[in-house]
């Protein structure tokens, strides 16, 4: 059987909850041919990479997919591709605040996922929920973790990929997208599913 690691990040931002997490952490042991280990990982730039790679030092994974909290997106959205920058609007949840900084001076500008994106939105889509593509991964820690993984595995058989869930309803101000729990859940079911395609 082959070993997912799936990861969702702690709240941050004010919030006290995180749907990625909340979803991952109800995620199976087991699922489409994969033993998944489920990590939280907090929301600090480099420090959420550095936990991603120590939990695959100690456990190889075939697969390495985080899932992170965009708010205001309507979709589960599967990440195209990380780019080379941290921008933060905000403060991590250790009072980081990268602005117009590369991640890695000597890396390139971006990095494509290596897990079958259109595939996974596709199955979401099959699956009854909102599912796309998403080109952009922000510049904040989301962004930041999968460029560090993607460059740390770059070459290897490791695949590394991202996606982002709307808020839930308790955390969506009116009029601002939301989705349930629940169906977030599937949506990650759908998307796991899809890893073989």
């Amino acid at each position: 059987m082959k070993h997912l690691i799936i990861t969702g990040f702690d709240p941050f931002g004010g919030e006290t909850v995180n749907p990625a997490w909340e979803a991952v952490k109800a995620l199976p042991d087991a699922l489409s041919g994969f033993r998944l280990t489920r990590l939280e990982i907090p929301t600090v730039f480099e420090k959420a990479a550095r936990t991603v790679l120590a939990a695959a030092e100690a456990d190889p994974a075939d697969v390495i997919l985080c899932v992170g909290q965009a708010g205001g997106r309507a979709a589960v959205t599967p990440e195209r591709i990380a780019i080379n920058l941290s921008d933060a609007r905000i403060m991590d949840n250790e009072g980081n605040q990268p602005v117009e900084k590369p991640i890695d001076p000597e890396g390139p500008d971006g990095i494509f996922s290596t897990i079958p994106v259109s595939a996974m939105a596709r199955a979401i889509r099959e699956a009854g929920l909102p599912g796309q593509v998403s080109l952009s991964a922000g510049a904040f820690v989301c962004n930041d973790t999968l460029y560090r993984l993607l460059r740390h595995f770059d070459g290897t058989a490791t695949h590394v990929g991202f996606i982002h869930v709307p808020y839930l309803p308790q955390q969506a101000k009116e009029g601002v997208p939301s989705m349930p729990l629940e169906q977030i859940i599937d949506g990650l079911k759908a998307a796991i599913w899809a890893l073989e395609s």
